[in-house]
Order: C-alpha cells, then sequence, then structure tokens
C-alpha cells in the first residue's frame, strides 16, 4: 500500500481507484512554512499542481532517512515548480501528465486570441457598466494574419492546426525543433525569435519557463511586431500567454498597452501566482485568467487517470 498525498486535488473518480487498489489517499493542500517543516515526508508519492512549489529546499527539508518519498508527480504539464537536479540526486522520481490538457489549453488559447481581436471582454465590462460600446467595439478577423508561435510542442502544434482552419498563416520559432519535422505541417520555420516577431502581428506563447526564457517576450521583442497584416488589414499587435507566467515581461507588456503599441493581450499565467498582475489585469485591453488554461471536466478526468496509472505502475495494484 502507497500513502499518497494530492495538495491541489484530485478527480473523485482517481481517487476511488486508488482507495480500491488499496492506496492511503490524503488531499490536503500545505503551506510553504509547512512544506519545510517536513510536512510530506511520510508519504510515497505527492501529487501537485502550480500552486505547490516543490524546489530544493523543500526536498531536503522532507528526506530524512526515515521519509518515504519516492515519487512526485506534477498534474499538468510543466516542470519548473519542482527542482529536477535536486530530486534526482534524492532518487525521488519526477513524472508530468504531459498529454492530457492538450486539447483544453489548445481551446483556451484560440479563445483569448478571439477575446483579443473582437474585444469581448472590454465589450462585456462596458455593457455591465450600461455602456453600448458599439462603436469603439470594432474588431480584427484571424483570418489573413500571421500567427507567431513561440515553441513547437503539443500545444502550439495544436494551436497551429486551429488556427490554420480560421484562415490564418502560422510561423514557428523552436530552437529544440528536431530537424525536418515541421517540413511537412504548413507552418513557416524562423531561425530566431526576433525574426518570428518581426513578421507576426499575433504571437502566442508556448515555450517552457526557463533562464533562457524568463522575461524573453519583453519590450525589445515586442517592438518588433508589425501591426499591418498581410491581408493589408491595420489589425494592431495581439500577444496571448497561456503557457508559464514569466515569459513575458509584464512590466513592459502593460506600458506597450498604455501607450497602444499592444492592441490585447490575453493572459493565463503570471510572474507570480496566486497574487496575479492586478494593474496589468484592469488595463481596458486586457483579458486575463487565474492560470485555467487545463481547468476542464475532461483534461482533469485524463490527467486524473494518467496519475493513477503511474502510481500503480510504481506502486502496484
Amino acid at each position: 500500500m502507497a500513502r499518497v498525498l494530492a495538495t491541489d486535488g484530485l478527480d473523485p473518480e482517481c481517487v476511488e481507484i486508488l482507495l480500491e487498489k488499496g492506496h492511503h489517499v490524503d488531499m490536503i493542500h500545505f503551506e510553504r512554512n509547512e512544506l519545510l517543516k517536513g510536512a510530506i515526508s511520510g508519504y510515497d508519492a505527492i501529487i501537485i499542481r502550480s500552486a505547490t512549489k516543490v524546489d530544493s529546499e523543500v526536498l531536503a527539508a522532507n528526506m530524512s532517512p526515515k521519509s518515504r518519498i519516492r515519487l512526485i508527480v506534477r498534474a499538468g504539464v510543466g516542470l519548473d515548480n519542482i527542482d529536477l537536479e535536486k530530486a534526482s540526486e534524492l532518487g525521488v522520481l519526477v513524472k508530468n501528465t504531459p498529454t492530457a490538457s492538450t486539447k483544453a489549453v489548445v481551446e483556451f488559447t484560440i479563445g483569448h486570441l478571439l477575446a483579443g481581436v473582437r474585444n469581448i471582454s472590454r465589450a462585456d465590462r462596458a455593457i455591465r457598466s450600461t455602456v453600448w460600446a458599439k462603436k469603439s467595439s470594432m474588431g480584427t478577423e484571424l483570418s489573413g494574419k500571421n500567427l507567431g508561435l513561440v515553441g513547437y510542442g503539443r500545444i502550439s502544434r495544436g494551436v497551429a492546426l486551429v488556427a490554420r482552419s480560421m484562415g490564418m498563416s502560422v510561423h514557428v520559432f523552436d530552437p529544440f525543433l528536431e530537424e525536418d519535422s515541421a517540413k511537412d505541417s504548413d507552418v513557416v520555420i524562423h531561425d530566431s525569435v526576433e525574426s518570428l516577431f518581426s513578421s507576426c502581428t499575433h504571437i502566442s506563447i508556448h515555450c517552457a519557463l526557463t533562464e533562457s526564457t524568463r522575461g524573453m517576450v519583453n519590450y525589445d521583442l515586442i517592438q518588433l511586431m508589425p501591426d499591418v497584416s498581410p491581408d493589408g488589414i491595420v489589425c494592431g499587435r495581439h500577444i496571448v500567454n497561456c503557457a508559464r507566467g514569466g515569459i513575458l515581461n509584464e512590466s513592459d507588456a502593460y506600458k506597450m498597452l498604455d501607450s497602444g503599441h499592444i492592441r490585447s493581450l490575453g493572459i493565463d499565467v503570471f510572474e507570480k501566482e496566486p497574487e496575479g498582475n492586478p494593474a496589468l489585469s484592469s488595463h481596458p485591453n486586457v483579458t486575463s485568467t487565474p492560470h485555467i488554461g487545463a481547468a476542464t471536466s475532461e483534461a482533469q478526468k485524463r490527467i486524473g487517470m494518467e496519475i493513477v496509472d503511474l502510481i500503480l505502475s510504481e506502486f502496484g495494484p
């Protein structure tokens, strides 16, 4: 029997399966001060989401000779809230669920793109204030525009598929893209992120947060974006980040929104969570959401079932 801790929740049906297989499951969220006091050391498997950070300090505090931790599962894709090097050093296996939330985040990204170009959030806020903002809510279409994708993994490829079906031309920059892996996918490959931004009025971020990508999308890079699309429409510049907070320089983005250089920003992830960025979110041309790209019933069910499979393969039925 394994002792399993889900710090940020787990689908009830998946909990039932684990219980039926003889495992013990606790759903308890521990604050950082509790984590640093060894709160999770008595569990064999730890399931976390983005709200729990398992860095080197947390790992060290919970890895005494009596510690039971063998497996950490990130319910989602990104592993930037886990110190992978320290975990490996301590003999702790780290897994994630890379495919379960793909559809949800793809749809959500397209939703943010549409909200930005059609002024959906701004018009909604106006009408809630009894302002009939019909003329000022004039938008543009996605069709005929260049969409730049920063990174070209599973989610980005899904976004590309939908975007092309809507008439967009898709451009990609990914330094880790395998040679010829995208040659038949009808996308334009760029050899630098500067080239990508120089070619696209619409940008969607889909890369991991690393030391090299932290703050990468900043004033200088955004300044390169054109505001006239290939179809001749002055559509403005539009950016979406549903990947990881910290890749977009929020201070630069706010200044460029305020100056009108950025027409719209759709943001689901922030440099600081759960604090977010109230000043940025209050800007009329921003649609902001609280890191809910993967928050669909279907995605959470798939994530839960992947986690069940991982735990059963490690600890048995």
